[in-house]
């Protein structure tokens, strides 16, 4: 599968973000990849496909969590 692929050099790539506009990407690309990943999940129920959807929604949540920053407090 080419979508599995795509997921697992994702996965390896290195998360090193020079600019905000990087992480927006980077944040967009993984959506995209499980939201793909899951339509394939729903018809074929693959315990690994659901796997890489976990990876690739924890590093998502790491990018959106660098993306909004420390709140500040008064």
């Amino acid at each position: 599968m080419d979508l599995l692929n795509q997921a697992q050099e994702f996965e390896q790539r290195k998360f090193k973000f020079k600019t905000t506009s990087d992480r927006i990407v980077a944040a967009r690309e993984a959506k995209e990849l499980i939201l793909s990943l899951n339509e394939i999940y729903k018809k074929k129920k693959d315990a690994k496909i659901m796997e890489v959807m976990k990876r690739l929604t924890a590093i998502k949540q790491k990018i959106e969590k660098r993306l909004k920053g420390v709140p500040l407090t008064a």
